[in-house]
């Protein structure tokens, strides 16, 4: 990047060559600039619609059984083949913490032969009719035979829906007779209880036995220990930790014995619930006490609550003392590792315990290997993870849909839309079918580009390929709305989120205190926050990020530290996403103690150095145009082996050039270079601000005609830049030239265009060329502001023609009667205020 387009500093301006016509801001001798374009438009309401049409009720509904038509028929095995599926998508489940508890689901339905001989007539007929009806319409036809089903043998009537292979008719009738309690109460024993937990969790209905597990007072019940598993487990789904916890506690009160299955889950409760080492260490000894070995699940689940909280030494020391007692870690324990340093970033670890793990012969499986990648571009080293892609291959390990969402989810938070796009369209060539993740992570990355059409045809293409939208895609709609400060339309996507059959959970709480904060509504964020606790979720520290991301927005830096002390005092510990969202509050507020607070804190070791936490703490201190602290937070970074990305660079260059430090932009320049990026508009505008500052104005016009031989297109902030140092060097005829080639790209020019002109006439005394500009603006409409009479005003008072400062100011009514009085006032107020000060110099 050596030569003339990137020298060490920039080289005075040359004479300018001579202009065989004057150029003056009149409609006869320039272009006519473009009419304004017309506001971005973002379809919402047609994107609304594409999502609500393609969108089902989350529930057991969309299951359509094998209707049974006749008594006779009922003696025939009919156990559907969607129950053998769904049995045997749980059993090859490895990663499910309750597989002992349904695994002998399948010999049970297998035993009862298919016959239905043991029910009453009476069953039989109620049990054909029920088979008889659509979904739709089954609690009508409950409610017109209430006394019928009263009377009858309710657990027989329950288990042959389910061995027949309808087990969402069963969980039908046993909403209907939960949610008519009174006149059935009787007839909800402990067997009818245990049948339909067993029907719920083997079906992954957590979120529906959650709430009828509400509804009935589950502890007047005594049930078997499995039972009461497959409800914890269903709490713990459900985001209900503190439901989950009393439950547990009961079971203990009434002197069951937890199996290893219970406590994994109640293990899992703690991870997720968050600030419970202590309890997890606690539960650990208990196991410990009634003799019970840890398994694959208990420590993964251990070292992922680790991970969730931060706590990477504890995490480390957890299985090192696990080895030490002669426990052999397997590749779920592994892989849980490598998650934890790969949430933190630090890939290097993540690669020991990787390494480890071939050496003490357990094989990386496709698990290790989306982690791996995960912790790549956790640490900004997105290409290296998308390598690991053909590395998996070559290993005979195939990339499953997880792998490339992952890369694509990092192609798209780093702004790589189009090699998000690539990859997604080879993930389906090769015939790795998207599931819904890789689909919401599209659909957010377009979301924030604001690229609707093509988020509507990633919409058709799930519904193409029989994949329907979940409630992380409406999180998703409801984030960008958030994004872009539309907070109408986030009130409506929530209403119709729920119109759909999705019900709220943490972590749409989470993303609604988010949005609202986005749109500046600090306090509807905090009636979320009232509501969420309300709908009986406990605050995570994800809830607290929310709750600092509002506070953000506003720079309100004093009420973000009180969220920081409040998430300490209640055992939480601040992620790496807290500190970042604290330094972007200090940021906001200008408050440049608090940011060198943080970043001593980091420095100190307190505080780990994250790849995403020291480009914060970057890109804060550019805000405040800390040139010390952006130096040595850089050095930090590289010290740390991350990779900076070309927003770095580019803020490195803009502080650089700010400071008149030409020999240290020209060493970002190289280091872009080394690091094979391609430099963007950000950079070359950087350039050209550079140059026209220092007066090298002409080195400016030339980087920009580089823009354009490039192939790439000069914005509006290019040209202005261009035409300021033209300006203020008092080339105004090349810098009308500049502005008749912007126009003629088709570029509008903009109050700061006008106002640069406005500056440089002003400065040279040439006030007829002043007010030419002047009226040029409100011809097309761009009318001026209280700066640009400022600055008029100001030029008078350097050539001490304060009269005629006065005389212009009470002429400007007759060709601009937008300007209010109050401004006027300030403006003559301002003329006075430069007039006494000369005459007491």
């Amino acid at each position: 990047m050596e030569g003339t387009l990137f020298p060490n500093r920039p080289n005075p301006p040359t004479k300018p060559p001579q202009s065989t016509v004057r150029l003056k801001f009149h409609p006869t001798t320039l272009p006519l600039p473009p009419q304004p374009p017309s506001p971005p438009s973002f379809p919402l309401d047609s994107l609304l619609h594409h999502l609500v049409h393609h969108s089902f009720p989350p529930s057991y509904k969309t299951h359509i059984p094998r209707p049974l038509k006749s008594v006779q028929n009922l003696n025939s095995p009919l156990i559907s083949s969607d129950f053998h599926d769904k049995q045997q998508s749980h059993s090859d489940n490895s990663n499910s913490v309750l597989v002992s508890v349904f695994e002998n689901v399948k010999e049970d339905a297998q035993s009862a032969n298919g016959g239905f001989d043991f029910l009453p007539l009476r069953c039989k007929f109620m049990l054909n009719s029920i088979l008889d009806q659509p979904l739709s319409g089954l609690n009508d036809f409950f409610d017109s035979v209430r006394f019928e089903l009263v009377d009858l043998d309710l657990i027989g009537l329950l288990k042959s829906l389910d061995l027949s292979g309808n087990w969402e008719k069963a969980i039908l009738l046993f909403e209907w007779l939960v949610l008519n309690s009174q006149d059935t109460s009787n007839k909800l024993d402990n067997q009818v209880i245990e049948l339909m937990v067993r029907v719920l969790g083997r079906e992954s209905q957590h979120s529906i036995a959650s709430k009828l597990f509400d509804k009935i007072s589950i502890k007047d019940y005594s049930l078997d220990v499995r039972a009461y598993t497959t409800i914890l487990h269903a709490y713990s789904r459900t985001g209900k930790y503190e439901t989950a916890i009393s439950l547990f506690e009961h079971m203990n009160e009434k002197g069951l014995c937890p199996t290893l299955v219970t406590y994994n889950v109640m293990l899992y409760v703690y991870g997720k619930m968050g600030r419970s080492w202590n309890k997890i260490l606690s539960l650990l000894d208990e196991m410990k006490s009634r003799g019970l070995k840890f398994d694959e699940f208990t420590c993964s689940t251990v070292i992922s609550a680790c991970g969730r909280e931060g706590l990477l030494v504890e995490a480390k020391n957890f299985l090192a003392d696990l080895k030490s007692q002669g426990y052999v870690p397997g590749t779920v324990s592994y892989n849980a590792l490598i998650q934890v340093f790969g949430k933190a970033g630090i890939y290097s670890e993540a690669l020991t315990v990787a390494k480890e793990m071939e050496k003490n012969g357990c094989p990386p499986d496709s698990v290790t290997y989306n982690e791996l990648v995960a912790a790549y571009v956790r640490a900004g080293f997105h290409e290296e993870g998308a390598a690991l892609i053909d590395t998996m291959t070559q290993k005979g390990i195939m990339p499953n849909t997880i792998t490339y969402t992952t890369v694509v989810d990092a192609y798209g938070k780093a702004g790589k839309v189009d090699k998000a796009l690539s990859l997604f369209n080879q993930m389906k060539e090769l015939g790795c079918a998207p599931n819904v993740c890789t689909y919401n992570a599209i659909l957010g990355m377009l979301g924030k580009k604001s690229r609707s059409e093509d988020m509507m045809m990633i919409l058709s293409d799930m519904k193409s390929n029989g994949c329907t939208p979940n409630r992380i895609t409406w999180n998703t709609l409801l984030s960008m709305c958030g994004n872009r400060g539309l907070h109408k339309y986030v009130n409506r996507v929530f209403r119709e989120m729920k119109n759909c059959g999705f019900e709220p959970n943490r972590d749409t709480f989470n993303t609604l205190i988010n949005a609202y904060g986005r749109c500046g509504l600090g306090i509807d964020a905090a009636k979320m926050y009232d509501e969420m606790i309300k709908a009986g979720f406990t605050p995570c520290v994800t809830t607290y990020n929310a709750l600092l991301n509002a506070l953000a927005q506003r720079g309100d830096w004093q009420a973000a530290e009180a969220v920081i002390l409040d998430m300490k005092n209640k055992g939480f510990k601040p992620s790496e996403t807290s500190y970042s969202l604290m330094l972007n509050c200090y940021a906001k507020g200008g408050n440049v103690k608090g940011i060198e607070g943080i970043a001593n804190e980091i420095y100190n070791g307190h505080i780990f150095p994250s790849w995403m936490l020291l480009r914060t703490l970057i890109l804060a201190n550019f805000k405040c145009r800390s040139l010390m602290g952006m130096e040595k937070a850089f050095q930090e970074l590289q010290n740390n082996g991350y990779r900076p990305d070309l927003v770095l660079f580019n803020a490195m260059i803009s502080i650089f050039a700010r400071n008149k430090m030409y020999g240290r932009a020209h060493e970002m320049l190289i280091l872009i270079e080394k690091s094979k990026m391609q430099p963007d508009l950000v950079t070359y505008n950087s350039l050209i601000d550079m140059y026209a500052t220092a007066g090298g104005c002409w080195k400016a016009e030339e980087i920009l005609k580089g823009i354009q031989k490039s192939g790439s297109k000069p914005d509006l902030v290019s040209y202005n830049t261009v035409i300021k140092g033209f300006c203020r060097q008092g080339l105004m005829q090349e810098a009308i030239r500049i502005y008749s080639e912007m126009t003629i790209q088709g570029i509008r020019p903009c109050i700061f265009t006008f106002n640069t002109f406005v500056a440089g006439y002003a400065g040279q005394g040439l006030f007829t060329e002043v007010k030419d500009v002047i009226s040029y603006m409100i011809q097309h409409n761009c009318r001026p502001n209280e700066l640009t009479y400022k600055t008029v005003v100001d030029g008078y008072c350097k050539a001490k023609k304060y009269e005629e400062a006065m005389d212009f100011l009470s002429e400007i009514r007759e060709t601009d009667n937008s300007i209010d009085e109050l401004s006027l006032q300030r403006l003559r107020s301002h003329v006075r205020e430069k007039m006494e000060s000369s005459l007491v110099d």
